[in-house]
């Protein structure tokens, strides 16, 4: 799971941005603050001081540490390292981990309606995450929309974690994908980018009304309509 870069990106204009290309076959969707929410601080409410949540955060890099997971590395990896290099911050790290589905607190509003109502339109939906392996099995409790996607590639599994280019060449050769008829879909700016550079047609997600007019502008058949189907 990464921290959300939402500063630069494609805006929805409500025009066609297909250059006259066909409509997309699929969309490739990021997980963490797009299908469902990560807040790295929910684990430590009610247990740890958000002062010291903050220093612990400041001391280790979380985030560079978490990339860390995402990329491969074990827990019991990690905690040897902070063990190592921080031992003040063991218990910390250990109520991160011992509570980590805390830090799923559910689905992101309107994600799952545009998983469900791209599989009614025939476009295939798959997910692309940086994620660690040991944890990934809270995402899809936390939301629904994840087990709906037709295949998942998980950074922690593969040991290659976005922005590594190699890790979009792997999503398009898994799912037998053309990434110029592909659209990704991340809350991240860094890895819209890379995506972008891999070939796909790449969209910084902001929140799902956003994204739902980004697609229909690529001429997916979405009817703008975001509540509950009947």
């Amino acid at each position: 799971m990464e921290e959300s870069d939402r500063s630069t990106g494609t805006e929805s204009s409500g025009t066609d941005v297909t250059g006259g290309r066909p409509a997309p076959e699929a969309v490739v969707f990021d997980l963490g603050n797009v299908l469902l929410r990560w807040d790295p601080y929910a684990p430590f409410e009610g247990r740890l001081d958000r002062a010291e949540v903050e220093a612990f955060f400041a001391e280790i890099d979380f985030f560079a540490f978490n990339h860390l997971q995402d990329a491969g590395r074990s827990w019991q990896a990690a905690r040897e390292a902070v063990a190592e290099s921080h031992p003040h911050r063991l218990v910390a790290l250990d109520l991160y981990l011992e509570h980590f589905a805390e830090a799923l607190p559910g689905p992101v509003e309107g994600s799952e309606q545009i998983v469900r109502d791209l599989l009614r339109a025939g476009v295939h939906t798959y997910g692309l995450t940086n994620w660690s392996a040991e944890t990934f099995h809270h995402a899809g409790p936390a939301a629904p929309a994840v087990d709906l996607l037709e295949g998942i590639v998980v950074s922690g599994v593969e040991g290659i974690a976005k922005p590594d280019l190699r890790v979009f060449a792997l999503v398009a050769a898994r799912f037998a994908l053309d990434p110029a008829r592909t659209v990704f879909t991340d809350d991240s700016a860094a890895n819209v980018a890379a995506a972008a550079e891999a070939g796909f047609d790449a969209v910084l997600f902001t929140d799902a009304p956003s994204l739902r007019a980004e697609l229909v502008a690529r001429g997916l058949p979405l009817d703008g309509d975001e509540g509950p189907r009947t």
